[in-house]
């Protein structure tokens, strides 16, 4: 059973990469980027089980926190008027053609 929940997540998160690759907008992408993150807290732990390992559990737990915070930063450096304007530029220049 176990085993068959590390087969599935795995899975998940291959369609989370596509996603995240094929996705129409910049905030699609850091959506499938957060959701990868959580599934790979969930592997970890999952296989930290699986193991008998529980200090796997500390690192999903740190590596959580680290996706947490990049993703804040990763949209809050998108919230500047510099990305925006960069954005801007590139979507006039593929309008035009």
């Amino acid at each position: 059973m176990l085993i068959a929940a590390t087969v599935a997540m795995l899975v998940v998160m291959a369609l989370t990469i596509i996603r995240g690759f094929l996705g129409p907008t910049f905030y699609d992408r850091i959506l499938a980027v957060n959701m990868f993150g959580t599934k790979t807290v969930l592997l970890i732990s999952l296989l930290g089980f699986v193991m008998g390992r529980p200090e796997f559990l500390d690192i999903a737990i740190v590596y959580a926190l680290i996706n947490f915070i990049s993703v804040i930063g990763v949209l809050r450096f998108s919230n500047s008027p510099v990305f925006k304007h960069d954005i801007q530029e590139k979507d006039s220049g593929e309008n035009s053609s």
